[in-house]
């Protein structure tokens, strides 16, 4: 049995959303914060720009809590239902230090519960989340996490990642090698400082994906994300930390971003890794091939015939036991 509370809180004026699941009993429980991936994902993991809800976020959680650990996921300020409410008072004001402050919001919220063990919280991201748990783990917060987890963690420059994802879907258009052409020219405009000046004979689901790094609300974070990696920060962390990098991911790669990631790690006894063989970018099960995968890159993420991939719960699962013991 577990219990469930939705609530709301105020950072900086701005309005926050959450949800913390506890098991059933007094506790103090030990706890997971997560935190969702880039764009307008929400507490669930799920986004608006995708199909379903049946998210991550929220499967996790209540796996979670059948093995005795509370939890917290929380919407940023620019997802979730306050989107719309924030997003005059958000605009120009998103930063790597605005996440960052959203998520030791979450974990102050979240330790205030007599039930939550505030010596024993681990920060979970996904994905973009990975480099805000990095950021809190270098800093000296007032509820410090005991461990991470880092759950497909870039271990390549985000623009990096962001052109061989848009190249392994490019395989499969016409000129191709033209596409990818000028895709390249206007990442290199914006790398360095210029506008991408998307040339308009671009599908306009590529247009539209470069484009999202130019809004105006959101282009100081976007050009601060750009050139970032999890390999610096994963350096500098000294507490227990498990990586996962799911093979059948098509944005994170087990080898362009997990041999870096584990050069980063060399001689940090206290760093693992894990590369679950049937999960997907969010970790769910996915039974597909991987040229499937290429034709439909972001199906099978929060459909509600989809399920979390019982090799990476089992995983975090052990993982946590062992660190929280």
């Amino acid at each position: 049995m577990s219990v469930s509370c939705d609530f709301a809180w105020q950072l900086d004026g701005i309005q926050m959303g959450g949800t913390i699941l506890r098991p059933d009993g007094s506790g103090p429980f030990p706890a997971v914060v997560l935190v969702a991936g880039s764009g307008p994902t929400d507490r669930n993991w799920c986004s608006p720009l995708l199909p379903g809800n049946n998210g991550s976020g929220k499967l996790l959680a209540q796996e979670l809590a059948k093995t005795g650990i509370a939890s917290i996921r929380y919407d940023k300020r620019a997802s979730g239902p306050y989107l719309m409410e924030n997003l005059p008072q958000l605009t120009g004001n998103l930063s790597m230090e605005s996440h960052l402050d959203e998520l030791v919001s979450a974990v102050e919220v979240l330790s205030e519960y007599d039930f939550v063990d505030s010596s024993r919280i681990i920060g979970l991201g996904n994905s973009e989340g990975t480099l805000h748990v990095l950021h809190d783990a270098s800093r000296t917060q007032r509820f410090p996490f005991s461990g991470l987890v880092l759950a497909d963690p870039p271990g390549r420059p985000i623009s990096a990642a962001l052109l061989s994802q848009l190249a392994l879907q490019a395989v499969a258009l016409p000129d191709s090698e033209l596409l990818m052409d000028k895709v390249k020219q206007a990442v290199e405009r914006y790398s360095a400082g210029a506008a991408m000046n998307l040339d308009p004979e671009l599908p306009e689901n590529v247009r539209m994906l470069l484009a999202s790094f130019e809004v105006p609300a959101n282009l100081t974070f976007a050009r601060e994300l750009w050139n970032e990696s999890a390999c610096d920060a994963l350096r500098a962390i000294t507490i227990p930390t498990l990586v996962l990098i799911a093979e059948k991911d098509l944005q994170i790669d087990v080898t362009a971003d997990g041999d870096p990631l584990r050069q980063a790690a060399s001689g940090l006894a206290h760093v693992s890794f894990a590369f679950p063989s049937k999960a997907n970018h969010v970790f769910k099960e996915e039974l597909r091939t991987r040229p499937e995968l290429v034709a439909a890159p972001v199906s099978g993420y929060n459909e509600e015939s989809t399920r979390l991939d019982p090799q990476s719960v089992e995983i975090i699962g052990d993982w946590l036991r062992t660190v929280f013991q």
